[in-house]
């Protein structure tokens, strides 16, 4: 089977260019199960109810989201509705959402897609180890087919968390720092790996922000309001494709479209 999965996208501009293409990459390259990381959707900061019906609407079957999952208010009773929408797993119980989404193919192959948030200069939350740990050891056998968006700012802890799940997952691709990096490969155990999948929005920007505005709070100190930036729209993707009888990674390859 094919996963298509779609790196952090960041505001409008980055859904325009989902919209524009991802129905044709699913039936271009035979894709089966589209995963998005959406945390940045509303604006560069969270994701809406509405947007996640718009993402959901285009075909992606599982959003998966990082730190600005709590910023809009009003998606804490969406989880409810749409658990197709996961947040990290290792967020403290008793928050809204879940971390865990199983997911299924045309011909009924279950996937599991697990969330999971670093803790290295990021919000204060369980450790994603022993989450990881704890959801496998939980997940049904049966369910060979496993793919981890990890959420996390260091490249150290990405690459240590890669090599932990190595065998135990079909794939493990970073998000969050919205640089694609070059280290696409599968690993030793079986498991495909990229550090960090990349952002899904403006490139002539500062992480998808305006660059002037994020230049000027640099020189200045002053705090400025954040907009999206507008030109140099790109979508950065892995593609995975898994074995479905063993769960291990067959191949990965990057996949980039840019914008007109």
């Amino acid at each position: 089977m094919k996963i298509l999965f779609i790196g952090d996208i960041f505001g409008a501009p980055g859904r325009r260019i989902v919209a524009d293409h991802v129905q044709d990459i699913v039936k271009s390259q035979g894709i089966d199960v589209s995963i998005a990381n959406a945390e940045n959707s509303a604006g560069g900061f969270g994701i809406t109810p509405s947007i996640a019906e718009e993402l959901f609407g285009l075909g992606i079957h599982v959003i998966t989201t990082g730190n600005h999952i709590w910023d809009k208010k009003d998606i804490y009773d969406y989880f409810v509705r749409r658990p197709q929408l996961i947040r990290p797993a290792n967020y403290p119980e008793g928050c809204p959402g879940h971390g865990v989404y199983i997911a299924r193919t045309k011909k009924e192959v279950p996937v599991a897609v697990i969330n999971l948030q670093g803790r290295t200069y990021m919000p204060s939350t369980d450790c994603p180890f022993r989450k990881a740990d704890a959801i496998l050891t939980a997940l049904d056998p049966a369910v060979r087919v496993r793919f981890v968006d990890f959420h996390a700012e260091v490249t150290s802890e990405k690459t240590a968390m890669g090599w932990y799940l190595d065998g135990r997952v079909s794939a493990m691709i970073g998000t969050h720092t919205h640089i694609p990096t070059a280290d696409t490969r599968i690993l030793s155990g079986g498991t495909a790996y990229q550090t960090d999948c990349g952002m899904t929005g403006a490139y002539d920007s500062v992480i998808g922000v305006d660059r002037e505005t994020i230049i000027r709070r640099f020189l200045t100190a002053l705090p400025a309001r954040m907009e999206p930036a507008t030109t140099g729209i790109e979508l950065h993707s892995v593609i995975v494709e898994v074995d479905e009888d063993t769960g291990k990674a067959v191949s990965i390859r990057r996949h980039t479209v840019r914008g007109d």
